[in-house]
C-alpha cells in the first residue's frame, strides 16, 4: 500500500501512537495513499499507526475501531456465543479498500519461472499480500516457498530470492528488468476467483456503537470518493506520480464499497487462508457483519 508523506504523525499533528483528547471512540488508520478516500474529513477523529501496529493495538484494546488488513481481521473474529451475541470483531462500515482486477500497487516479481519458486522476499509491511501470494502459489503449483523479509528501505536488488513481493511505491515504481514474470496479485486473484479482493476493512471491538461509528466512516468514504481529483492533486507529487496517474490509481485500480461480492470474496479468502494455516479455524465471519440496512449509504 502506498504510504502518504508524513505517515508518522496523526491528523491532529500528534506523534505516532499518541491519542487525541478522549471524546468518542478511538479510531486508528494508516496514512497511505489508498486510505485517503476513506478518511477524508476525519481530521480530528483519527490515531495514525502502521497497519500491523493498528491490528495489535485493536487486539490489546488500545483502539476501539481500526482500518485493519483482512488477514488480521480473521485473527480477531469470535465465535458466536450460545446467546447469539457476537464475541469478536465486527465489520461496522460498508467502506473498505478493495480491487476488482489489477491493483497496481501489490506485485510479485519472479526471477525464475513461477512453478520453480523456492524462496520469496516479502515486503516488511505486507501481511495480507503475503497470505494472498501464498494462496495463489499453493493453488496453482502446490508450492510453499520459504519467506524472508525485505526491509522497507531495501531495494529489490538486495535480495537473491527467487521472487520478490513488493507493495506500495516500490511496486509501482521502476524495478529494472530481468524478471521472468510479474504478477499483479489483485488481477491474479480476480482471474482465479472472478471476485474482488478486499485488502482492509473497518473493524471494531465489542461494545462500540456500531451504527453510529459506521455512519461516520461511511460518510467519510462518500466525501472522499466525491473528491478523488482533489486527493490526487494533493498527493501525486509526494509519490512520484503525475496527477493523472494518481487519479487513475485511486479511481480505476481501487474501489471502496463492501458490497455482496466483496463479502463473498472475504469468505473465500478466509477459507483459503484457513486451509493453509494462515487463519484460525472456527471463526464466525458471517456474524461479524453489522446489518447492512443499518449502514445504508446516504443514511447520514
Amino acid at each position: 500500500m502506498i504510504r502518504s508523506p508524513g505517515h508518522s504523525r496523526s491528523l491532529c499533528g500528534e506523534p505516532q501512537g499518541s491519542q487525541p483528547p478522549s471524546r468518542g471512540p478511538r479510531i486508528g488508520a494508516v496514512q497511505y495513499l489508498n486510505t485517503r478516500p476513506l478518511i477524508y474529513g476525519l481530521a480530528g477523529e483519527l490515531i495514525y499507526d502502521l497497519p500491523s501496529r493498528l491490528a495489535d493495538r485493536l487486539a490489546r484494546g488500545d483502539l476501539d475501531v481500526g482500518l485493519i488488513p483482512t488477514i488480521e481481521l480473521f485473527q480477531g473474529l469470535g465465535q458466536t456465543a450460545p446467546t447469539g451475541r457476537q464475541t469478536g470483531y465486527r465489520i461496522i462500515s460498508q467502506a473498505c479498500i478493495a480491487c476488482r482486477g489489477p491493483v497496481m500497487s501489490v506485485r510479485l516479481f519472479f526471477r525464475t519461472r513461477p512453478e520453480r519458486v523456492r524462496t520469496i522476499a516479502v515486503d516488511e509491511g505486507s501481511r495480507t499480500s503475503v497470505a494472498l501470494c501464498r494462496i495463489l502459489l499453493a493453488q496453482r503449483y502446490g508450492l510453499a516457498p520459504s519467506l524472508e523479509t525485505l526491509p522497507l528501505q531495501a531495494t529489490i536488488d538486495q535480495t537473491s530470492a527467487d521472487a520478490v513481493l513488493l507493495i506500495g511505491d516500490r511496486a509501482i515504481g521502476p524495478t529494472g528488468g530481468g524478471f521472468q514474470a510479474v504478477w499483479d496479485l489483485g488481477d491474479e486473484w480476480f482471474r482465479s476467483t472472478g471476485l474482488p479482493f478486499v485488502f482492509a476493512v473497518w473493524a471494531a471491538r465489542p461494545g462500540v456503537a456500531a451504527v453510529e461509528v459506521g455512519r461516520l466512516l461511511d460518510a467519510a468514504r462518500d466525501r472522499g470518493t466525491a473528491n478523488l481529483a482533489a486527493i490526487a492533486a494533493a498527493e501525486a507529487a509526494g509519490h512520484g506520480l503525475t496527477v493523472p496517474q494518481c487519479l487513475d490509481y485511486l479511481r480505476e485500480n481501487l474501489h471502496y464499497d463492501l458490497g455482496p461480492q466483496e463479502r463473498q470474496a472475504l469468505q473465500v479468502f478466509y477459507r483459503e487462508a484457513r486451509s493453509l494455516g494462515l487463519a484460525p479455524a472456527g471463526r464466525d465471519l458471517n456474524g461479524a457483519f453489522v446489518a447492512p440496512t443499518s449502514l445504508a449509504p446516504g443514511s447520514v
